[in-house]
């Protein structure tokens, strides 16, 4: 299993849009092959801020399957015109501790 994380600042004002339209998109990624589940947190200190955490069964689920989708292409209509700046995606993999 792999942890997508992204943080996530939307433009002033489109919060509430954007939340809406992540409704939307959430329909779209809990279908695809390799998804475990999602999660959206709203930054409680800064508006506009967010914290998506995503979790895939391999790397490949969310790079090449999820990404290279048509589904994709509806998420990203939905979802890209709220960032500013684009975010970064970063990927994690759990670590063993005794």
């Amino acid at each position: 299993m792999i942890l997508e994380a992204v943080m996530i600042h939307v433009k002033p004002g489109q919060e509430e849009n954007y939340e809406d339209d992540f409704r939307k998109a959430s329909q779209i990624i809990s279908t695809m092959k390799g998804y475990i589940n999602h999660e959206l947190q709203r930054c409680m200190e800064v508006k506009g801020k967010y914290l998506l955490l995503v979790r895939w069964e391999t790397l490949e689920s969310h790079t090449v399957d999820f990404r290279g989708s048509t589904e994709y292409q509806v998420w990203r209509k939905l979802l890209h015109p709220y960032y500013e700046p684009f975010p970064i995606v970063e990927h994690f993999e759990r670590v063993q501790i005794p």
